[in-house]
């Protein structure tokens, strides 16, 4: 726990307020795993301790800007994620997280928990994911070819 501080208003702005200025919108395709018209997955290509991707539309939008369409699409990917990331051998569950605080640029997290590490479950996964050694790289590599197999089937 931290001491509570003062409230900063107006809030300061988020990174890639400015569709100019936004990473997201500036990676290039190469940098994701899978990629369509409409989306882009990111799957880090440095281990982590934790297999996760990223969603994230390609035009520059935030959630407020999904149409029902854009919406409907974004579900199906999270689904498709996240049976991409289930079927990795030793992943106990797949978390879903979505912070709007730290960029402007739409962004889902989909994040495993290996199977039978039960003190990492909840709401603190994603400080196990840092706290953790990252996993070998042949096994990163692997999980990387998995995910971006599954994804580029339906």
């Amino acid at each position: 726990m931290r001491h509570i501080e003062d409230p900063v208003l107006p809030e300061p702005p988020r990174h890639g307020e400015d569709a100019d200025d936004c990473g997201h919108c500036r990676t290039p395709d190469e940098e994701f795993v899978w990629t369509d018209d409409r989306w882009r997955v990111a799957m880090p290509e440095q281990p982590m301790a934790l297999p996760n991707v990223w969603l994230h539309s390609r035009a520059h939008l935030d959630f407020d800007d999904l149409t029902d369409e854009l919406a409907a699409e974004l579900g199906v990917l999270i689904a498709r994620a996240h049976r991409a990331l289930s079927g990795i051998d030793g992943v106990g569950r797949v978390h879903l997280n979505r912070w709007g605080d730290g960029g402007a640029h739409l962004h889902v997290l989909l994040v495993a928990r290996p199977e039978g590490m039960v003190q990492l479950r909840g709401i603190y996964l994603m400080t196990w994911i840092y706290a953790l050694p990252p996993l070998p790289a042949e096994q990163w590599r692997s999980m990387r070819a998995h995910v971006a197999a599954r994804l580029g089937s339906t």
